[in-house]
C-alpha cells in the first residue's frame, strides 16, 4: 500500500489546513478502506472525521428533518421518524447490503461510494473511470449490471446507492462545508455526474468540499414504495430499482415522482415519466405508457439488454401497487 498520512479531524475547521485535492475523507470507511487496498484510491492524506458531531439527526424547519453526515445507516433507517414520514428512505436503506455494513456505512459515505463495475475493481484491464483514456472494457465485456440511461463512449458504469435513489425522489438537500469555510446546499439530485467526457468525476463537489449533512423536506401526499430488482432476495447491488412517491386523488394522478436506481452512473430522476402521469387517469394503460416515455431512449450493450424491458414492468409494478395501496385506503 502507498504510504499516506493520517490525521484525526476534531472540528469541521480543520478541513482546510493543507492540500484538499490530495486528502479523503475518512468515516466508516466500508468503501474507502476497499479502493485502497486495491489501489484504486492512493489518497496521500486520510483525514478521520469520525469524532466531528455529525452523528445526530434533528427536526428542522417546516417538518423537515436535519441529518447528519456521519448518522449510520441503521440509525437512519430505524429512527421513528423516517419510518413514519419518510418511508421511501427507510425501505431503500434496509435493502442494501448487510446489518454488519449498515452499522458502520454513513449517510455521507453512502452518497458518495464508488461505482461496483468489474473493471473499476479489476487494476488489469482499462477503465476510463480509473485511469482516464485508457478505454471502457464493460462496453464489449461483461456488462450484465451495468447502465442503459445516460451513457457515454467512455463509462457505462452505475452508481450503486439504494439510498440516494429515495433522496432524490424525496427532493433531499446537502449542506456542505467547502475547504475555505464556506457553506452551500445542493439538490442531491445535482450531486452526482453522468459520465460525459470526465467518467472519473463521479460528484460536482469541489476539492476538500464536505458533506455535513442532509436535509428531508415534508415529503409530498402519496403512497411511498421503493422496489428493488436483484440477483439474490438480499445482500446485492439492484440491477434495476424504482422509488415512487404516487398521490391520487378521484382516481387521476395528482402528484408524483420517481427515481430509478441501477439504470444510470447517477440516481436517475425519471420526469419524462412523471409529466407523463400528470392528471391522467391512475390505469394500467398510462403507467406503461410513461414507462415507455422515460424509457424511449434506453440503450443496452449486450448482456444488459434485459435492463430495459425490466426496468418498464419494476416500474409499472411499483406505479400498481401505489395505486392500489390508495384505492385499499380509501375504501
Amino acid at each position: 500500500m502507498k504510504p499516506f498520512e493520517y490525521r484525526r479531524i476534531h472540528g469541521v475547521e480543520e478541513i482546510g489546513q493543507g492540500d484538499p485535492g490530495q486528502a479523503r475523507y475518512l468515516a466508516g470507511g466500508t468503501n474507502l478502506i476497499d479502493l485502497m487496498k486495491h489501489e484504486i484510491e492512493v489518497p496521500d492524506r486520510l483525514l478521520d472525521i469520525s469524532r466531528l458531531k455529525l452523528a445526530t439527526i434533528e427536526n428542522g424547519e417546516k417538518d423537515s428533518l436535519r441529518v447528519g453526515t456521519l448518522v449510520t445507516n441503521t440509525s437512519l433507517a430505524s429512527d421513528a421518524r423516517v419510518r413514519q414520514t419518510w418511508p421511501l428512505l427507510s425501505a431503500a436503506l434496509l435493502s442494501g447490503a448487510t446489518a454488519q455494513l449498515r452499522n458502520r456505512a454513513t449517510t455521507g459515505g453512502n452518497l458518495l461510494q464508488r461505482t461496483r463495475c468489474y473493471y473499476f475493481y479489476d487494476t488489469a484491464r482499462p477503465c476510463n473511470k480509473r485511469n482516464p483514456g485508457e478505454g471502457c472494457s464493460a462496453r464489449e465485456g461483461q456488462n450484465r449490471i451495468h447502465a442503459i440511461l445516460g451513457t457515454s463512449d467512455h463509462c457505462i458504469a452505475t452508481h450503486p446507492s439504494d439510498m440516494a435513489v429515495a433522496m432524490v425522489a424525496l427532493e433531499a438537500r446537502l449542506t456542505l462545508r467547502a475547504a475555505d469555510g464556506m457553506e452551500r446546499e445542493l439538490p442531491v439530485e445535482e450531486l452526482h455526474r453522468l459520465p460525459g467526457d470526465h467518467p472519473e468525476q463521479d460528484t460536482v463537489l469541489k476539492p476538500g468540499e464536505l458533506i455535513l449533512g442532509v436535509i428531508l423536506p415534508a415529503p409530498p401526499p402519496g403512497r411511498q414504495i421503493y422496489r428493488k430488482v436483484r440477483d439474490r432476495s438480499s445482500y446485492a447491488f439492484a440491477l434495476v430499482s424504482v422509488g415512487v412517491i404516487l398521490h391520487v386523488v378521484g382516481g387521476k394522478v395528482e402528484s408524483v415522482r420517481i427515481a430509478f436506481g441501477g439504470v444510470a452512473h447517477k440516481p436517475w430522476r425519471a420526469r419524462k415519466a412523471e409529466a407523463a402521469l400528470l392528471q391522467k387517469e391512475a390505469t394500467e394503460a398510462n403507467f406503461q405508457h410513461a414507462a415507455e416515455v422515460e424509457l424511449a431512449d434506453a440503450r443496452g450493450y449486450g448482456s444488459n439488454d434485459f435492463k430495459i424491458p425490466l426496468a418498464r414492468r419494476t416500474l409499472v409494478a411499483t406505479l400498481r401497487d401505489a395505486a392500489n395501496s390508495v384505492e385499499e385506503a380509501s375504501a
